[in-house]
């Protein structure tokens, strides 16, 4: 009896490794995939009354279209906010299929979940007021530089090449708000962090106009959709359908929607330009995690 159970025990991992492995036929037969998606970030948010949008959440939806035609069905999409705590719990326990969030891909998570090509590059620089003259990190003697609590954004300036023999003082904020409000009231000089992240304040800063992002590119991290583990076949759909929208300019449409014209709410302009190493991750689709990026 105890045979017959352990082996009854065995056939339902199995079966549920197998559901958890082959996400597109798990698609095909119920018609419905589960998207996570982030609430408040700069590659996606919602409007409430569950209604997610933003450039990785439209991409998202874009791969899904592809997949109908893969899979010549009707793919109804259910939206799963995630956090930075439990979004990769939610795509290894099989609750979210595919996560196209704000996920840095590092060497620690590909030992969880698989990552899609990179669609994003995010690079940490300095905002500084246009009339400043800080233009590099050697403009940084005797300046004060903001940096949020929390973050490694002054570990990551300290530690450049660029920066040996310039000494600065560092001021914190409680959050990056509070952190450019050092620099908007003058209590600081340049405000160090993710160009998206300055890009977001300097727009709903009341003089926009009057701040730019400047400097040499401190850090690199590439931002990618998550996937469960050796789905083999769902992360070839997947990485089909970004590749097409990296090729055929959908994802330069899909940039140039959400970061460089008014969006809502409030209609306002985010500013951010493409960098140059998302330019080159779109050139050269991989799936290549941070510790491979090399920082000059």
């Amino acid at each position: 009896m105890k045979k017959h159970l352990f082996a009854i025990t065995l056939l339902a991992a199995a079966s549920a490794a197998f559901a958890q492995s082959n996400t597109l036929e798990k698609i095909a037969n119920s018609g419905e995939i589960t998207l996570g998606v982030r609430e408040s970030s700069g590659l996606g948010y919602t409007l409430g009354n569950g209604k997610y949008v933003g450039f990785h959440t439209e991409m998202a939806e874009n791969i899904v279209k592809d997949l109908e035609k893969d899979t010549g069905k009707t793919i109804t999409i259910k939206y799963q906010p995630v956090t930075s705590q439990n979004r990769i719990p939610l795509v290894t326990n099989g609750t979210v299929d595919l996560e196209c969030g704000s996920t840095t891909n590092n060497l620690a998570r590909q030992k969880e979940v698989d990552f899609a090509y990179t669609t994003y590059v995010e690079e940490v620089r300095m905002a500084a007021k246009k009339d400043s003259g800080i233009k590099s990190v050697a403009d940084l003697n005797g300046k004060t530089v903001a940096v949020t609590t929390g973050t490694t954004s002054v570990q990551t300036l300290r530690k450049h090449k660029r920066a040996e023999g310039v000494n600065f003082k560092e001021t914190m904020g409680k959050d990056h708000a509070d952190s450019f409000l050092l620099l908007e009231t003058g209590r600081a000089d340049v405000f160090v962090m993710d160009g998206s992240i300055l890009a977001a304040n300097i727009s709903k800063s009341r003089n926009p106009g009057d701040y730019h992002i400047v400097g040499e590119v401190l850090n690199v991290e590439p931002i990618a959709c998550m996937l469960r583990k050796d789905d083999d076949a769902f992360k070839a759909a997947v990485d089909k359908s970004i590749e097409r929208q990296m090729k055929d300019g959908t994802l330069l449409a899909l940039w140039d929607k959400w970061f460089l014209k008014p969006i809502p709410p409030a209609n306002t302009t985010v500013g951010l330009e493409l960098s140059e190493s998302t330019k080159q991750a779109w050139a050269n689709p991989n799936n290549k995690p941070m510790e491979d990026y090399k920082v000059e």
